[in-house]
């Protein structure tokens, strides 16, 4: 294989990861904890999209004391703290992989 033949393969390669991306980006996948009480969405990349909490997961004795707001508010405060560990370990991450490189992107890899 000629260097222009490995080039037109690589580049093939990166198109094929590119779209495979986008394709992973529009999954979505849903976990539920047992009996239903919490369930999350992620994407195909593992990125975190939205938390459902039924009121009888704040309040089990009495689940109709807990208004629509007060759970909009605990899903939205979960939601900022679970993106703000991902992204803290996806730069930990990446810190880690361009110490391995030697600060070269490696598309793929990070």
């Amino acid at each position: 294989m000629n260097m222009i033949q490995m080039m037109q393969q690589a580049q093939k390669m990166q198109k094929k990861f590119k779209e495979t991306q986008d394709e992973l980006a529009n999954i979505e996948v849903n976990g539920q904890s047992a009996g239903g009480a919490v369930e999350v969405t992620f994407n195909g990349q593992g990125k975190f999209l939205s938390i459902k909490l039924k009121p009888e997961a704040i309040n089990p004795e009495n689940p109709s004391s807990v208004d629509s707001d007060t759970l909009e508010m605990l899903e939205d405060l979960i939601i900022e703290a679970m993106t703000n560990a991902s992204d803290k370990a996806n730069a930990q991450m990446e810190t880690k992989m361009k110490a391995i490189t030697g600060g070269i992107s490696i598309p793929g890899l990070f």
